[in-house]
């Protein structure tokens, strides 16, 4: 299991270092650290580390395989390298990530002509098939768009084992609605009876 804590200022989820910090006080053991970062400097991510005790870093921009590899080397963490999807050869790409992360999220690409959009967080999903047959050099999860009423169609369509929420469990943009995600946790604990 994963939490993630996003690292980026235009994002109406973004945290300062200390306020993160003090959430990750209340992770339970077992429950994976994330930092979201979008083509971050060194320098920030040396602040954020410096005060949130992170397990791994989520680079969810256009960060290359040798940026995302030299990330991992510098950190020492697993890198997980967020790939956005609207075709096959977007997940194609996949490929040119091998041995330069340790995870791949297939998130949903915004379309050029979308105002305000962000690097992931849109609600917006993609075709989930896309994914159904490939093989991936390191463990994926699905991302893009998911709420409790599309998980399950979404883990029989693309096969996914591991499965990302953010916005599809939001009452506001950045505000966590507690009964959403009390619905999605329990869509999820049902998927052991999906056969994908």
């Amino acid at each position: 299991m994963f939490v993630g804590l996003v690292f980026y200022p235009p994002s109406p989820r973004s945290l300062e270092p200390d306020a993160a910090a003090k959430l990750t006080s209340l992770v339970p053991e077992g429950v994976t650290k994330v930092g979201l970062f979008v083509d971050p400097d060194d320098e920030l991510i040396d602040r954020v580390l410096a005060a949130v005790p992170l397990e791994m870093i989520q680079l969810h921009g256009d960060e290359s395989p040798d940026r995302c590899r030299y990330i991992r080397a510098r950190t020492g963490l697993p890198v997980m390298k967020a790939i956005k999807v609207a075709t096959a050869e977007d997940v194609a790409a996949t490929q040119d990530y091998a041995g330069a992360v340790d995870w791949l999220m297939f998130d949903a690409k915004a379309p050029a002509d979308m105002e305000n959009a962000l690097p992931g967080g849109n609600a917006l999903t993609f075709d989930w098939t896309l994914l159904a047959s490939g093989e991936w050099p390191v463990p994926w999860m699905l991302a893009g768009g998911l709420n409790p009423d599309n998980v399950t169609e979404a883990v029989r369509a693309s096969g996914a084992l591991v499965v990302d929420v953010s916005s599809g469990v939001e009452s506001a943009p950045g505000r966590k609605d507690p009964a959403r995600i009390r619905e999605f946790l329990a869509e999820v604990a049902g998927l052991s009876s999906v056969s994908c």
